[in-house]
């Protein structure tokens, strides 16, 4: 099961199926399954607003991968999303759950780069997994099948 706790994710893995202009942000909870390559994710697209946080951690159980979908031209919320990554992986169902970062909407001119939010992030310090940061524009559709590569090549073939 993939795990994403920020908006996004859906327009993200859409993109790889289907036109991501007929995708909103994500209000509550949403649950699909994507078929992507030789892989089936289940998805569990957890939405960012404040009020709904404090019930991420009933869905952690039995996860494989956690998918973390950040808006890099949000600076302004960097901070704010940093620490709720941080919270999250401290939870005892993610110790060692690999850890993909989508960087996006780099096809906006006040996005950051990828590697700039990895520092922010400070995710050279998770050292009890594997985590990737993908720059993506699920406008464009750029980096995002790179990430399902990562995905296919650094989760599932190890499961195999």
């Amino acid at each position: 099961k993939g795990t994403a706790p920020c908006e996004g994710l859906f327009s993200v893995i859409e993109k790889l199926k289907e036109d991501v202009n007929t995708i909103t942000p994500t209000q509550g909870f949403n649950i699909k399954s994507v078929t992507c390559d030789s892989m089936k994710l289940n998805v569990w697209d957890i939405g960012g607003q404040r009020k709904i946080r404090p019930f991420w951690k009933k869905y952690l159980e039995n996860t494989d991968l956690l998918i973390y979908v950040i808006d890099s031209a949000d600076k302004k919320r960097f901070e704010e999303t940093g620490l709720e990554l941080s919270e999250l992986i401290d939870e005892e169902n993610l110790k060692g759950v690999p850890l993909l970062i989508f960087a996006n909407k780099q096809d906006l001119a006040t996005a950051s780069p990828a590697s700039e939010i990895a520092e922010g992030l400070n995710l050279h310090t998770y050292r009890d997994r594997e985590w990737q940061i993908q720059a993506c524009s699920a406008v464009s559709g750029e980096g995002v099948q790179d990430g399902m590569n990562w995905i296919s090549n650094n989760i599932v073939n190890k499961k195999k």
